[in-house]
């Protein structure tokens, strides 16, 4: 259930700091360093990939729609030579960056920048690799930021883009409690709110790179597949992305349903979600390297 990344994706990419938008920031910050945690395997396949694709040379990276900076990070670990640009639209998060920076020693080498990006683009100079991880798909003209970016990154550099694609389970189909496939009806209601709000989301970005001018373009698709035993955290992201779905979920489900989802939320309930020792978490990822000619 990951409605909640393209929840809050939208929130920090797209809305101010305003306090009367109602995002709770602190719990999107602790979702978002959650999933980079829980997902960290599948994190360091995709930047691998990316390292290798990049070659030699590698000075300036931009990460768009930097979140609170998993990406950023990693890339900065990856790529020890160079330095990383973060880019978002929100100041809590771009703040955890730079303390995150700090903690880690990197903050000699990574910058950030508050910028809406359906706005005007920011400037942020030339650059050899551009990553968008879970974010082109929250923009109201992907197409002109791609634009964007082809304009931004040097001739021989390369873009990178991941994006959800099977959307991440984690509850086993009979829980033992309410109906059995409890998760597979949350998805069909989620689904019907992405579409609404994110026309974009499950895009075949390969095209639209080509569009912009990438070439070639080339893909892959990174499985996750992981079962218990897990660590804690892993029931906390579980438990966290469950619980900023319910709202959504409200008037879409059966009353038995919201029911069992509540008992599942009751974090001292003996039915609470972060008791159990049987969540699975699995999906897939889906990323594009597209090179500027």
């Amino acid at each position: 259930m990951e409605h909640h990344q393209h929840d809050a994706r939208h929130h920090h990419d797209q809305e101010t700091d305003d306090p009367g938008t109602g995002t709770d920031w602190e719990a999107l910050a602790e979702l978002l360093d959650l999933d980079a945690e829980v997902l960290h395997a599948y994190l360091s396949d995709l930047t691998g990939w990316v390292r290798e694709a990049a070659g030699p040379n590698i000075r300036r990276i931009l990460d768009v729609g930097a979140g609170t900076g998993a990406g950023t990070i990693a890339l900065a670990r990856r790529f020890g030579e160079a330095d990383v640009i973060a880019v978002d639209g929100s100041a809590q998060l771009l703040s955890r960056i730079r303390a995150k920076a700090v903690d880690l020693g990197l903050a000699d080498r990574i910058q950030t920048i508050q910028a809406d990006l359906d706005g005007a683009w920011p400037a942020v100079g030339a650059v050899d690799v551009a990553w968008a991880a879970m974010s082109l798909h929250h923009l109201a003209d992907p197409g002109r930021v791609l634009g964007d970016l082809f304009a931004a990154i040097r001739p021989g550099g390369l873009l990178a883009v991941a994006e959800m694609g099977a959307s991440l389970r984690f509850l086993p189909d009979d829980l033992g409690l309410g109906r059995p496939g409890l998760e597979s009806r949350c998805h069909a209601a989620l689904d019907g709110h992405r579409a609404q709000e994110l026309p974009h989301l499950g895009a075949d970005w390969g095209p639209r790179l080509e569009q912009a001018g990438f070439a070639p373009v080339t893909q892959r698709t990174f499985a996750i597949d992981l079962t218990p035993p897990h660590p804690p955290a892993a029931g906390r992201y579980a438990w966290g992305s469950l619980r900023r779905a319910r709202p959504m979920l409200e008037g879409e489900l059966a009353a038995d349903d919201l029911a069992t989802l509540d008992t599942l939320l009751d974090r001292d309930g003996p039915g609470s979600l972060l008791l159990r020792d049987d969540l699975v978490i699995r999906g897939t990822r889906t990323a594009w390297i597209g090179r500027r000619p």
